[in-house]
């Protein structure tokens, strides 16, 4: 893990794997919006604030490369970082990496996303405390800004 990330151990279950014996493949999709929540909770985004602001977060792009299988027995760590932004952070991309056993990079998953007004249900701009919240994510190496 070679840049600085936000981080967070899961758990292979029994029920992650396919009839293989390794990880079933939308089991990678459900660890990243695991440890994107985890961020935004950890800093008070929690999901009663979601509600309450009628704000949310909406995907248009998830795509994970598979590289190396994950099973039973391995640990595994996710982490997050932020590789494109807009300034008022209406406008992201995400990238995870998935490690296993500390040293094999199993998968990376990307994403591009956005907020959503989740009462007229079109694309927002977030509150200020969001803005900070995003902009405080660890950075890939070739982070850059989205210009509108």
């Amino acid at each position: 893990m070679s840049q600085p990330s936000y981080t967070k151990q899961v758990e292979v279950r029994w029920s992650d794997l396919d009839p293989n014996f390794h990880l079933r493949h939308s089991v990678y999709y459900d660890w990243g919006a695991f440890v994107r929540m985890s961020f935004m909770t950890e800093r008070g985004i929690t999901p009663s604030l979601l509600i309450q602001l009628h704000t949310g977060p909406i995907l248009f792009r998830e795509e994970c490369i598979f590289k190396r299988e994950i099973g039973f027995d391995d640990t595994v760590e996710l982490n997050l970082t932020l590789t494109k932004a807009s300034h008022d952070m209406g406008r992201w991309s995400m990238k995870h990496e998935i490690w296993k056993n500390r040293d094999t990079l199993s998968a990376i998953l990307h994403i591009d996303g956005a907020w959503l007004d989740t009462k007229t249900r079109k694309l927002t701009v977030p509150p200020a405390s969001f803005r900070e919240v995003f902009d405080s994510l660890p950075k890939s190496n070739d982070f850059s800004w989205i210009e509108k």
